[in-house]
């Protein structure tokens, strides 16, 4: 087979389709590289609630919220990764959970696939509707926190304010609510 050729900037041949034997050698390197991706990806970040069948080994982050004004409806516990772009956005939790209160206090559990930085959100849905409610202007009409306890002043948190580590293990998060 006769090599096509091709002539450079500067005037000289240059080879237009590699040797078969180049090709050949390419073609092996990146069926390797290619191969070896799954085994190179991290694992995808994950979560879940800790109900259902306990892994063990696997990290827990337990989230006690305090100061409850009532009992009615539930405690929604909202669960972020490492990302601060998907922080507060629709879709942007890696896990939800609803714990029904029965005192002014409640605990939410998530099973996380690995050890790494977290955020936690919380909003008391006294009328069990789902949803944040907030007045015409904006304002919340329901109790909320972050992980933390951190500052708010006139917009919600930075993802720098409430992220934490989770170790291995059992990692504990104390979440005051305000109103």
């Amino acid at each position: 087979m006769a090599e096509r050729t091709m002539p450079s900037r500067r005037g000289r041949t240059i080879g237009f389709l590699w040797p078969l034997r180049q090709r050949a050698a390419l073609a092996a390197v990146l069926l390797g590289v290619f191969a070896a991706a799954p085994a190179l990806a991290a694992d995808p970040e994950t979560a879940r609630p800790c109900t259902g069948p306990d892994d063990p080994g696997r990290p827990r982050i337990l989230a006690e919220v305090t100061g409850a004004h009532s009992t009615a409806g539930n405690i929604t516990y909202t669960l972020y990764g490492d990302d601060p772009a998907r922080f507060l956005k629709h879709k942007g939790s890696i896990a939800l959970e609803r714990v029904a209160l029965t005192s002014r206090s409640a605990l939410g559990c998530f099973v996380v696939s690995r050890p790494g930085i977290y955020a936690v959100a919380v909003y008391h849905d006294e009328n069990n509707n789902h949803r944040f409610d907030r007045s015409m202007i904006g304002l919340p009409e329901e109790g909320y926190g972050f992980s933390r306890n951190a500052p708010i002043f006139m917009a919600p948190p930075s993802f720098d304010s409430v992220r934490f580590q989770a170790g291995p293990g059992d990692t504990s998060v104390s979440i005051a609510l305000r109103y």
